[in-house]
């Protein structure tokens, strides 16, 4: 069968674009991407986009379709190669771009690829990515092309001036041992070098870029794939452990006697550290995070502001606020202070060290962060499409009674004196994604009790994962 080019609507994601290399995501698939998006960013005075790409085995194959695209667009690529997803982000400002494209399947299963894409400084997302499929199926697409002068493909290296611009921002007090997990994704090739710059002694694990993960998954947010760091705190002499997701833009962190520290309370900490030089300053963080965000938010002077889950949509958020400072559970951070205010793993990862460089026990401070009983994220399955009907049901017509007050700006999340329960469509899978946090067990089981009484009398058949 002969790819015509046509994409499946389906890859069209909320945050990115996203397929099963060689079925879903072609070459012919992404060339056509690569055109529209050129169009696109044409209307908005683009003349050069950034390509770069994570580790992948089908990163190179793709990458030069997208390219090919993007070109035909009468747009200049410039091919930044193997790096991170944030070094993609760095050189459109490096660049003086605005624009620019990661091919990346970041956490997703080796057979995946994608695009995360940014246009005249604003990450694409929700209605943007649409469009693009809009644009290709639409009649007189090819003709909107024809006639236009192709663009050309040059190549640069933004990996030095990537790590000078670190080291030269963020300054260690001290020297460290650290371990460092990147998964085999692409933050291996600049992470432990990073790290060495900036003083650091660093103790490498799978480090190696090798797009068919064969030692764990390439994702920080799941205990399972952080196993292999917290035995490696154990036995050696490392002070901290880093973890990275496949394309480098998460954070995970270990403590040396084991704890994990989820990105919430690495949010806490960064906040407390950011108010000093910003007093009063805003704090987003996502309807996903502990209460204690806003709470520790609020004891160090600043502003907390809970947001829509969702990377793009923080970042917009961020630009449209001036926050300094933002982060979202899933490990994706965001620095303005001092950064450009895009998610960058290796950033948040140096922006650490720079705190606990100052402490004789890293652990320490790290562990006396608020705390409290929570559940992982719960995932209820549902039909395609049917997620987003049930929440919305849920907002209309379910009863919290003992909830102090219900958010609705993304799903539906329930607060209570001692605890919060929240139930959200995710944009990715169909499935209503479960979070609950209480002050203690007994707290916790009460409002998950509350939820399942909603839930189930909004959808009796509903399977629930509590």
């Amino acid at each position: 069968m002969v790819d015509s080019g046509v994409p499946a609507q389906s890859i069209f994601k909320a945050y990115d674009i996203r397929g099963i290399v060689g079925q879903t995501l072609t070459e012919p698939v992404v060339r056509q991407i690569g055109a529209a998006l050129g169009l696109a960013a044409r209307e908005k005075g683009v003349k050069a986009i950034v390509v770069g790409r994570d580790g992948r085995l089908s990163g190179p194959a793709l990458i030069a379709a997208l390219a090919e695209g993007i070109n035909r667009a009468g747009l200049d690529a410039i091919d930044i190669g193997m790096v991170p997803t944030p070094v993609v982000y760095y050189a459109t400002y490096e660049l003086g771009t605005g624009s620019g494209v990661a091919v990346t399947g970041s956490h997703n299963p080796p057979e995946y690829n994608g695009l995360k894409m940014m246009v005249a400084g604003e990450t694409l997302y929700g209605d943007a990515i649409r469009a693009l499929y809009d644009s290709i199926v639409a009649d007189g697409f090819e003709a909107r092309l024809a006639g236009i002068t192709p663009g050309t493909t040059r190549s640069a290296d933004l990996g030095e001036a990537y790590l000078g611009r670190i080291t030269g921002d963020v300054k260690l007090a001290r020297p460290m041992k650290i371990a460092v997990d990147c998964g085999n994704g692409v933050a291996g090739a600049l992470a432990p070098e990073l790290y060495r710059r900036l003083g650091c002694e660093v103790i490498e694990l799978f480090c190696e870029v090798d797009g068919n993960f064969p030692n764990h998954h390439p994702d920080p947010a799941h205990p399972e794939n952080l196993q292999d760091l917290i035995r490696c705190l154990r036995e050696t002499d490392a002070e901290i452990g880093l973890a990275f997701d496949g394309d480098g833009d998460r954070l995970g962190v270990v403590t040396k006697d084991g704890q994990i520290v989820y990105p919430d309370r690495q949010l806490m900490l960064f906040a407390q550290d950011v108010l000093t030089r910003v007093p009063g300053g805003q704090i987003i963080y996502d309807v996903k995070c502990s209460r204690n965000v806003a709470r520790h938010v609020r004891e160090h002077g600043g502003e907390p502001l809970m947001w829509r889950t969702g990377h793009s949509l923080v970042k917009a958020k961020l630009r449209e606020t001036g926050a300094p400072l933002a982060g979202e559970m899933s490990g994706h951070i965001f620095f303005k202070e001092r950064w450009y205010g895009f998610d960058d793993g290796l950033y948040a990862g140096a922006r650490l060290l720079e705190i606990l460089a100052r402490e004789a026990d890293p652990s320490r401070l790290l562990n006396a962060l608020p705390n409290a009983p929570t559940t992982p994220e719960l995932q209820l399955k549902t039909a395609e499409g049917e997620n987003f009907a049930l929440v919305e049901r849920l907002r209309r017509e379910a009863k919290f009674e003992r909830a102090t007050e219900v958010i609705t700006i993304d799903g539906v999340r329930a607060e209570y004196p001692d605890g919060f329960g929240l139930a959200r469509p995710s944009n990715t899978t169909p499935v209503v994604v479960l979070r609950f946090e209480a002050d203690d067990d007994a707290a916790l089981a009460r409002i998950q009790d509350d939820f399942r009484r909603a839930i189930l009398a909004v959808a009796p058949d509903a399977k629930l994962p509590f």
